[in-house]
């Protein structure tokens, strides 16, 4: 594990002692929400000395009506997530929905996260962890 969060944290100070943080927008909106967010978020955690993870949904899968916004295209908004971590020298990391989905967003994220209400999923953690990407598997309310 400790292998894995030096490569993670190798642009920024890691404290074994301390937290780092997950966070961004829901999902990826416009490259202004996402650079904004992160460059404030970068900012703070810096100053407080926070390891940081930019954390953005490439598409949101899970939305209580079916008409709700659920992205900006699949490879725009992978892009995006992968110019915002370079930008501003954090890792990434996306919700995956599906097996199929785990090789793509690999190819852009530094993290797979597992939703958790796919937490049980055999076949998509099967599929995240072929990846050999670092997986945030949320806990689900089973």
């Amino acid at each position: 594990m400790q292998a894995f969060l030096n490569k993670l944290f190798e642009n920024q100070s890691y404290d074994n002692n301390n937290f780092f943080l997950l966070a961004g927008p829901c999902v990826i909106e416009s490259e202004e929400i996402v650079m904004e967010v992160a460059d404030k978020v970068a900012t703070i955690c810096k100053n407080l000395g926070i390891p940081y993870v930019f954390k953005s949904s490439y598409r949101k899968a899970n939305r209580t009506s079916a008409n709700s916004f659920t992205g900006i295209g699949d490879e725009t908004a992978l892009q995006l997530l992968k110019k915002t971590g370079e930008a501003y020298g954090v890792p990434t990391v996306t919700d995956i929905h599906a097996h199929e989905e785990a090789a793509v967003a690999a190819k852009y994220a530094d993290i797979l996260q597992i939703p958790a209400f796919l937490c049980r999923q055999t076949d998509l953690l099967e599929a995240a962890a072929k990846t050999g990407k670092i997986i945030n598997v949320k806990k689900g309310n089973s």
